[in-house]
């Protein structure tokens, strides 16, 4: 049977390149994510600081132990934010444990400028790499650089350490892999931002010596131990934050652009069977057997996704390549992250193609070797007038299901969740439009009969019995022009709205007239030394950071900000719906609208959290407020988080002063260089340039969904288009000219395209809707003045581009040469 696919191919030539050409495209999608998840998950970081460590002590994660509806216990683990600490004691216990030959603690530096991490002298021991030149610092006024700092011993070099600017001289420059600064060790302590705890302790042992005794010490401070190439683990590196923007990427896209490559891929293969009836049939009646059939239609989906495969797979990794490029060029991902090289990704591709095209042509040829010869030549004839009862009984279901899934999807997530939520809710609307589909065309056509007739004439009385008729047959190209809408009108708008209503309530948000930033950040102090400045009637430190929460499914991160509560009611309005801001101190807490509600707390209720160093954390709710967006889900007051980030400095300074105070923050300001003070619109162009770049990846993985969509959409109706070959040869022969036919399928087109447009439509909008007003509290979404113009319009030239051209096409052969039983 394989020969005879083989052969039959040649002779489908359209229908088999746009099967192809939807094969090609999804392999493509699939080796390039595939490719770029799989470089995040083979990703090892190599041991730098702790190279010749035996064993290092940390404390990197947090985890929360809870029971799943079904009484099962599930312990979910999550990375933390800030970076955790442990008692710098444990030092000293573990010096006391026998074969222990040298241990240390990190007193971890974090340096804003330039972006840096500082160590104590002590540690260097441990990287196992000489001194490139120059010495060890000796004098607290001295530092040890890595060379790609680009500084020689005997320079200045100033670094910003707690917001605030000191020059050191350089003693000495070396290779360690990473920007490092060493201070001597008294240095470091004095600079750290957690006094009486260390980053991580490094622990060399004697040959021989066993592990167990400091295990049990570091697990009853609640630490963890790492060895072997897990040591790597401990180091807070730029290729780790890397590691976890592709694996996170991937996890929230990938199984939905999977799905919908399956999607398209069984929609595509099941039209093309579906359009061969007539010849599978025949085949039937001239003695092959139903297994004969389905093993020949096997064989050609499965050739068609190895040939999809062989061109897809080298093209899927020039495009991760390309999107590498990209992503190191927006400072998403360092340039010596290493990429893989597809090993897992290309044959993960590739048996996804061949299993789904395979599995697509034995479903769709169920029908046709499931009845008599006999049977299957009469059924082609005429269309089936109603689809079963089980597939109305799950369309409806799943309707249902998708009118309920956003709010389920943003309780789970959060902001995070939302456009993967609102996917997912796409996804069940139209597979909703799917099962309904034939029900629906069904519908629309008894609709359009009265009216196609009087914009048309014959032609619209010819498209109206068409449509009547083929209400089953259309399904498909129903449900892929829903799908271009659906996606175009929906996921990419809603990427837009969160942009625009984070920049949006942060502006109406911002109550102070200047804003004080600094490379580095702000000394936690300089809120204070503001407010005594002549002209300033309030001041407001900033920090921004994130906390962990209980979700459905475990713990996650959370967006917050820590504040100096004095004053803050004058330099920023949050939209508070219940509580009173003023009331916010150490021990306190307010969360947004969207955040309480997921958690199920309100004013006057427990919040029961983690910290971004994963110290578990116990705060009364203050204050729901709804701009979540602008100003994160979790406000906390800056003595609550006090020692419990990784620099103790605030991003900003919000001022709110009148004109009077320009003269003094302006002498403030040039007494610390690299200080500036902006006002507050400056401050909103910078905040929505920083999302835009920062959407980049999200706006990639949309356009590469919305894309294959309208692809889909395309390949679908050519394909529908082609299938009426003997249909529109016997209306030539029986009188109708090719400009009534024309007009037929414009009337056709005109009808199907407005009852699509109409569905995908309002499904973009109930998807849309839902999201924003879950996140914003604002049920009517932002939709660019050109936005539905493209995604309509788009649509419509579309669909009229790929059925007028292959009909045209159709009609310029005699009629005589189309009425065979070719298909």
């Amino acid at each position: 049977m394989t020969g005879l696919a083989a052969r039959l191919l040649r002779h489908r030539a359209g229908p088999a390149a746009a099967t192809l050409l939807a094969l090609i495209a999804g392999v493509l999608i699939l080796v390039a994510m595939g490719t770029l998840v799989e470089s995040g998950l083979r990703y090892r970081t190599e041991p730098r600081l702790w190279a010749t460590a035996d064993v290092v002590v940390a404390n990197r994660t947090v985890s929360h132990t809870f029971k799943e509806f079904g009484g099962d216990t599930t312990t979910s683990t999550v990375t933390l934010p800030e970076g955790g600490t442990v008692d710098a004691a444990l030092v000293d216990q573990i010096r006391q444990v026998p074969g222990v030959a040298a241990v240390t603690g990190d007193e971890g530096v974090l340096i804003g400028s330039p972006a840096a991490v500082g160590h104590g002298w002590d540690t260097y021991s441990f990287t196992g790499r000489p001194v490139a030149a120059g010495a060890a610092p000796r004098a607290d006024d001295e530092v040890l650089v890595d060379t790609r700092l680009g500084a020689a011993p005997g320079d200045r070099i100033d670094l910003v350490v707690g917001g605030v600017r000191r020059s050191y001289r350089v003693s000495g420059t070396a290779e360690t892999g990473s920007a490092a600064v060493f201070f001597t060790d008294a240095q470091a302590a004095r600079l750290s931002a957690h006094p009486g705890r260390v980053d991580a302790i490094g622990v060399r042992m004697a040959p021989g010596a066993d592990l167990g005794a400091v295990r049990e010490i570091a697990s009853a401070a609640g630490a963890t131990t790492y060895t072997g190439k897990d040591r790597g683990n401990v180091e807070q590196s730029e290729n780790q934050a890397a590691q976890a923007l592709l694996v996170t990427a991937g996890s929230a896209f990938g199984g939905y652009v999977v799905l919908l490559i399956v999607f398209v891929v069984a929609g595509t293969i099941g039209l093309s069977v579906r359009h061969r009836r007539r010849d599978l049939a025949l085949l039937r009646a001239v003695a092959a057997t139903p297994g004969q059939v389905r093993r020949m239609l096997v064989a050609e989906a499965a050739l068609l996704a190895l040939i999809g495969s062989a061109i897809g797979g080298p093209a899927g990794l020039l495009a991760a390549r390309w999107v590498h490029g990209e992503l190191v060029g927006r400072g998403f991902v360092p340039a010596s992250f290493p990429m893989a090289d597809g090993l897992f990704a290309v044959p993960a591709a590739v048996g996804t193609a061949v299993l789904v095209a395979v599995l697509a042509a034995l479903v769709a040829a169920r029908r046709v070797t499931a009845i008599k010869p006999i049977e299957a030549l009469g059924e082609i004839a005429v269309e089936p007038r109603r689809s079963g009862r089980v597939r109305l009984i799950a369309g409806v279901l799943t309707l249902a299901a998708a009118g309920t899934s956003g709010a389920f999807t943003l309780g789970a997530g959060g902001s995070t969740g939302a456009l993967a939520g609102a996917v997912g809710m796409l996804y069940l609307f139209v597979i909703a439009v799917a099962l309904l589909a034939p029900r629906i065309n069904a519908y629309a056509a008894r609709l359009l009969t009265p009216l196609l007739p009087r914009m048309w004439r014959v032609s619209g009385y010819l498209a109206a019995a068409n449509l009547r008729a083929n209400a089953q047959g259309m399904a498909t190209v129903l449900t892929a022009l829903v799908l271009s809408v659906g996606f175009g009108g929906s996921v990419w708008f809603l990427q837009t709205n969160l942009e625009r209503q984070t920049t949006t309530q942060s502006s109406a948000g911002t109550l102070a007239e200047r804003v004080l930033v600094a490379p580095g950040g702000l000394p936690a102090d300089t809120a204070r030394e503001i407010r005594e400045l002549a002209g300033v009637r309030a001041a407001t430190g900033v920090h921004r950071t994130q906390v962990l929460v209980r979700a459905l499914g475990g713990i996650g991160p959370v967006s917050a900000q820590s504040v100096d509560p004095a004053g803050i009611t004058s330099t920023m309005d949050l939209a508070v719906r219940e509580g009173n801001l003023a009331d916010l101190r150490a021990g306190t807490v307010a969360l947004s609208a969207m955040q309480a509600s997921s958690s199920g707390w309100d004013v006057g209720d427990q919040a029961e959290l983690w910290l971004g160093d994963g110290t578990p954390v116990t705060l009364d709710v203050i204050a729901i407020y709804g701009r979540g967006l602008g100003f994160g889900d979790v406000t906390l007051a800056a003595e609550t988080v006090a020692g419990h980030t990784a620099g103790d400095t605030d991003d900003e300074v919000l001022v709110s002063a009148g004109p009077e105070a320009d003269t003094a923050l302006a002498t403030w300001s040039a007494g610390r260089p690299g200080t500036e003070v902006l006002d507050a619109a400056t401050r909103t162009r910078l905040i929505s340039t920083d999302l835009a770049i920062g959407a980049w990846l999200n706006r990639l993985l949309i356009g590469v969904m919305v894309g294959y969509a309208a692809l889909a959409a395309a390949t679908t109706m050519v394909m529908a288009a082609l299938a009426r070959r003997r249909e529109l040869a016997l209306l030539q022969l029986v009188g109708v000219t090719r400009r009534q036919i024309r007009r037929m399928v414009q009337a056709e087109q005109a009808g199907l395209l407005g009852t699509a447009v109409l569905i995908g439509a309002t499904i973009a909008a109930l998807t849309l809707s839902a999201i924003v007003n879950g996140l914003t509290g604002s049920p009517i979404p932002y939709v660019p003045p050109l936005g539905w113009v493209a995604v309509l319009g788009g649509t419509t030239l579309l669909a009229l581009a790929t059925t007028v051209w292959p009909v045209r096409r159709l009609l310029s052969a005699p009629p005589i040469d189309n009425i065979g039983v070719k298909e």
